[in-house]
């Protein structure tokens, strides 16, 4: 059981690490063009507000990441993998957002790898902690 629980954190933390990374690449591009024009519809925000909320999102789902790898504030990294499917669910499913034609599979295996990170994230909650002697 310990190794299913290595599994899921290890597949948490890869998720979350690639999902962050990507998003303050394109938000930071974005904001580094000096016009924000992150086009996101599945998010609430829109302009310039989109842009600063996935840039310092991905800034905060970074330092949880790095905190929970070193076992210290590991509830901030599990709130951050509670948030993506949250805000997944909402925006694909109900929302007024509307698929292009192969869209939905790609937002398919999006939600699903985000809810099993989620368990991961949530695997990683009860692990006990490393003694120092």
């Amino acid at each position: 059981m310990e190794a299913v629980g290595a599994l899921l954190r290890f597949f948490s933390y890869l998720f979350h690490g690639l999902l962050a990374l990507f998003l303050l690449a394109v938000s930071g591009l974005a904001l580094a063009s000096g016009t924000p024009s992150l086009r996101l519809d599945m998010l609430p925000w829109k302009g310039a507000t989109l842009t600063l909320v996935v840039f310092f999102s991905a800034l905060l789902a970074l330092i949880a990441l790095v905190l929970a790898l070193r076992r210290k504030l590991r509830a901030l990294f599990f709130l951050w993998a509670l948030a993506v499917p949250v805000l997944l669910f909402k925006g694909y499913i109900f929302s007024g957002y509307r698929f292009v034609p192969g869209e939905a599979r790609w937002a398919a295996c999006l939600l699903l790898a985000s809810l099993i990170a989620l368990g991961g994230a949530w695997s990683q909650l009860w692990r006990p902690r490393r003694r120092r002697y």
